[in-house]
């Protein structure tokens, strides 16, 4: 089992709010979003292993059981062309849980005319493969958001 801890503060909504229909859709997978608190901050790994995509806007960790967890950054954050966002690890980086990946303000991507909603997705997996999910309330850094079979 591999939990999926979120890797920023905020409120967690799940998917369905998510104002993007491929993710809202979960076509990328299944998960769940957060809509972050509106200070600069880092994004952090949300489970240990390797970094296998990097973008300012969003990174893929997989873990030592082949789970790709997938943290987007925004939505539409891919036309802003990394401006407000500072990778702080490298793509094949090995990563701990918590480990801060991307420095980045939620503000600065509404004011850019982006949701600052972050999506955290389970990549190739089904929706019966995760459990305990979470699509409401607070979440710290470091929360459970999911775990995966």
């Amino acid at each position: 089992m591999t939990i999926v801890t979120a890797p920023l503060a905020g409120r967690a909504i799940g998917l369905p709010a998510v104002p993007d229909p491929v993710f809202a859709g979960a076509m990328v997978g299944p998960g769940t979003a957060i809509d972050p608190v509106r200070e600069p901050g880092e994004a952090v790994s949300p489970v240990d292993g390797v970094v296998v995509s990097l973008h300012p806007h969003a990174f893929v960790v997989v873990d030592s059981d082949g789970h790709g967890v997938l943290t987007h950054l925004g939505i539409d954050t891919v036309q802003l062309n990394g401006e407000g966002f500072e990778l702080l690890v490298n793509k094949g980086d090995t990563v701990t849980r918590g480990q801060a990946v991307v420095r980045w303000d939620p503000s600065a991507v509404e004011e850019a005319g982006k949701s600052p909603i972050c999506p955290v997705v389970a990549l190739e997996a089904t929706a019966d493969s995760l459990s305990d999910l979470r699509e409401d309330g607070d979440v710290k850094t470091g929360d459970t958001l999911f775990g995966w079979q």
